[in-house]
């Protein structure tokens, strides 16, 4: 077990937190509590009534409602760490990404926005304040990676290389990537300092045509196969049953609103 962040911001472009927006916050806390073995404290509600999810006393997610009328998507957001949430924006817009909400303060937690790129993906940026992200990582129930899914990579990567600096390298990351490398295997992992921190996975016309382009939160589990028939039994769904990947088994489910998520068994020395 190590704690994933001190009381310092992680370095910008980093993923530092992961936030998800339901219809029923209630009942989407109690599958995660199941799941995931997560309690709750409330967060700040810049948008209304939000939790933050805790293990071991140590804040490793976000649930929110989303007002009755808002007919979103339910999706994992993965946010991204800046120093300066406004300037990112603005680099955002003039790479041909869009914001959508924001830059706003959340409380005192810090100031963030929802964004998109080039070609629809959703992500947040986060400037932390009282708030850091994740803190703590390498158990069950903890985000352990965030992979882009989108029709190919040459384009979007290029978008995240100016946006947060990150060094674009088309090889495999110690990471759990779903499938193993081939010849025509459209991955590419993103770098900060040499250290891989997310990555681009092209897969051409096999992208959901409900779903278009989307950033995936990975989740650790201790056992992927009996974390999916949990997932089952809950009343979600198994999207794709565990197999193996490149550092560990790795399943793809949603939760009981359609939340897509991975949940992988890293093999031992595969941890970041």
């Amino acid at each position: 077990m190590s704690e994933a962040a001190e009381a310092t911001r992680r370095p910008p472009g980093t993923p530092c937190w992961s936030s998800l927006m339901v219809h029923g916050l209630g009942t989407t806390e109690a599958f995660y509590t199941d799941l995931f073995g997560w309690e709750y404290e409330p967060g700040p509600e810049p948008f209304g009534p939000y939790v933050r999810a805790l293990l071991d006393g140590r804040e490793v997610a976000g649930i929110g409602e989303l007002p009755p009328d808002r007919h979103l998507q339910v999706a994992w957001t993965t946010y991204f760490a800046t120093d300066d949430a406004d300037t990112t924006a603005e680099i955002i817009r003039s790479c041909g990404g869009t914001v959508a909400v924001g830059p706003l303060d959340a409380g005192g937690a810090g100031r963030m926005a929802i964004c998109s790129d080039p070609l629809g993906a959703v992500f947040g940026i986060w400037q932390a304040e009282e708030h850091v992200g994740t803190r703590l990582s390498g158990v069950h129930g903890t985000p352990v990676w965030a992979e882009l899914l989108t029709q190919d990579t040459s384009a979007v990567a290029k978008f995240y290389e100016h946006v947060f600096g990150h060094e674009a390298e088309h090889r495999a990351a110690p990471a759990p990537a779903p499938t193993p490398p081939a010849a025509d295997f459209d991955y590419v992992t993103l770098l900060l300092g040499g250290r891989p921190v997310a990555a681009v996975h092209g897969v051409g016309r096999s992208l959901p045509h409900d779903r278009g382009p989307h950033w995936m939160t990975y989740f650790e589990v201790d056992d992927a196969d009996a974390a999916a028939a949990l997932v089952h039994r809950l009343g979600g769904r198994v999207v794709q049953p565990p197999r193996e990947g490149l550092t560990g088994r790795v399943a793809t489910v949603t939760d009981p609103e359609g939340a897509l998520l991975a949940l992988v068994e890293l093999r031992p020395g595969n941890h970041h």
